[in-house]
């Protein structure tokens, strides 16, 4: 169940995320390019928009899911400690000094 949550609510470590973020922008900035040469060589705005959305579909593809890539660097949490400031007693706490008006 622990590993199940850990993962369900931490699907990417934060150089996974970077990465993703990186391959994200990598592939909308070549299928621009691309949809801009290829929309001007045939004179059709058309195949530039449709270039470029396919780039948009398969960025999301690789970047969305987490992939097992993006979890090579998993955060090491520290372990639970139990606190023990229910376990004082009154008077091992210190008194509150209020600010005379």
């Amino acid at each position: 169940f622990e590993s199940l949550t850990k993962e369900s609510l931490f699907p990417q470590d934060y150089k996974g995320q970077k990465l993703a973020e990186q391959i994200f922008q990598g592939i909308i900035l070549v299928s621009a390019v691309i949809g801009f040469i290829y929309g001007y060589i045939t004179e059709q705005f058309g195949w530039t928009v449709y270039i470029v959305m396919a780039g948009f579909a398969l960025s999301c593809l690789l970047t969305l899911p987490p992939w097992p890539m993006y979890r090579r660097n998993p955060l090491k949490w520290l372990p639970v400690q139990e606190s023990g400031t229910e376990e004082k007693k009154a008077a091992d706490r210190k008194p509150k000094r209020h600010a005379k008006s």
